[in-house]
């Protein structure tokens, strides 16, 4: 799809492994566990599986609630001896991982070139607070937009109009920024247009629509959008 710049008033950015990186829990999991890569994939995986079903049986629960029971998942099924209260403090990772390089300036550059920018993620509030204090990025953000607001995860429609609403936005005039397939879709399907962050060469899916920008760092969008 054709990306319209001209269309856009409101930037709105997925949390998690597009402003901050999640690949630093891995970290935490090799302090305690050994082997820590296959667990740390099938925590993510399972994670986002768990938004999904919720979403499908109307089982919602908090995403900080679904992390703890996917890496619960995880652990076990690698035999992780480890205790609740080492899950716990790998879990508690998420409240301070590392922001990418390119974030700060890149969300400035799109506020003083007039737009306003806002997170929109599957977060928890309490999870979103501590990423936007630890990452720095409070002063240049209007808002942040949790789905726990409407007990619904991306990529169903409602927590993408629902942000549309909160920002007081047309929601055909926002672009949502998102490293995840998933929430492009989701993104494009409610009626906004959605600029994939592709920070690692990955292929895009064979399923589905094609993303209407991809970027490798928010410095492309700025550009595009003449900021």
């Amino acid at each position: 799809m054709a990306f319209d710049p001209g269309q856009v008033s409101t930037v709105t950015f997925d949390s998690y492994s597009t402003l901050v990186d999640v690949d630093a829990a891995e970290k935490a999991l090799a302090e305690r566990v050994d082997g820590p890569q296959p667990v740390s994939k099938l925590w993510r995986v399972r994670s986002l599986e768990y938004t999904f079903v919720a979403n499908a049986i109307d089982a919602y629960q908090p995403f900080y609630e679904m992390n703890r029971d996917a890496l619960q998942y995880a652990l076990d099924v690698y035999g992780a001896d480890i205790t609740t209260g080492e899950r716990d403090e790998i879990l508690a990772v998420y409240h301070e991982l590392d922001v990418f390089d390119d974030v700060r300036n890149g969300i400035e550059r799109l506020r003083d070139g007039g737009y306003d920018c806002y997170v929109v993620s599957n977060g928890n509030p309490e999870m979103l607070n501590s990423m936007v204090e630890h990452a720095d990025i409070g002063d240049i953000l209007e808002d942040t937009i949790s789905a726990d607001e409407v007990r619904t995860f991306k990529p169903a429609a409602e927590i993408y109009r629902h942000a549309a609403a909160r920002t007081g936005t047309p929601i055909d005039e926002i672009v949502h920024v998102t490293a995840g397939w998933f929430d492009v879709m989701g993104a494009q399907h409610a009626g906004m247009q959605a600029a994939w962050v592709d920070r690692k060469s990955t292929p895009w899916e064979p399923f589905g629509p094609e993303p209407d920008f991809i970027i490798e760092t928010f410095y492309e969008l700025a550009d595009t959008l003449g900021v």
